[in-house]
């Protein structure tokens, strides 16, 4: 992780805080759909094993996962978070356990917070989630 590195910087302030410890921007992308500006940024897990399971081998990349957060600009942003697994010696799948999205929805904890506080209530923005499934970036 270099912190002296402009988009690592930058990175910081936008993402959630949770993102940039374990995970890295690999892309970012942009599209419009319907009219609306949408801000694709694209996460990876770090490669960094968790602890308290033995020796761990990498073992690829589970299906991506799409999460609603602050809009930034004008731009609706999806996070795209692709989390690690890892094997240990017995072959048996190991990953952290994260807690990226409020419960029951599709949106970060902290827009989901956020948006509570403002609004009373966490709108449903998974319709639109799914329309900008488009993955044109990768």
């Amino acid at each position: 992780m270099k912190t002296n590195d402009p988009y690592y910087v930058l990175a910081k302030y936008i993402l959630p805080k949770e993102f940039n410890d374990y995970f890295e921007v690999t892309q970012v992308g942009e599209e419009c759909l319907n009219g609306e500006m949408l801000l694709h940024i694209y996460l990876d897990e770090r490669d960094k094993a968790p602890t308290g399971h033995g020796k761990l081998s990498p073992n690829g990349f589970y299906e991506e996962s799409c999460i609603s957060d602050f809009p930034i600009r004008e731009y609706h942003s999806v996070l795209h978070v692709r989390r690690r697994r890892w094997k240990d010696k017995d072959g048996k799948s190991v990953s952290r356990d994260w807690q990226l999205v409020a419960e029951g929805t599709r949106i970060s904890k902290e827009f989901a917070a956020f948006l509570k506080e403002s609004l009373g209530f966490t709108p449903d923005y998974s319709a639109l989630l799914d329309a900008s499934l488009s993955h044109q970036f990768r």
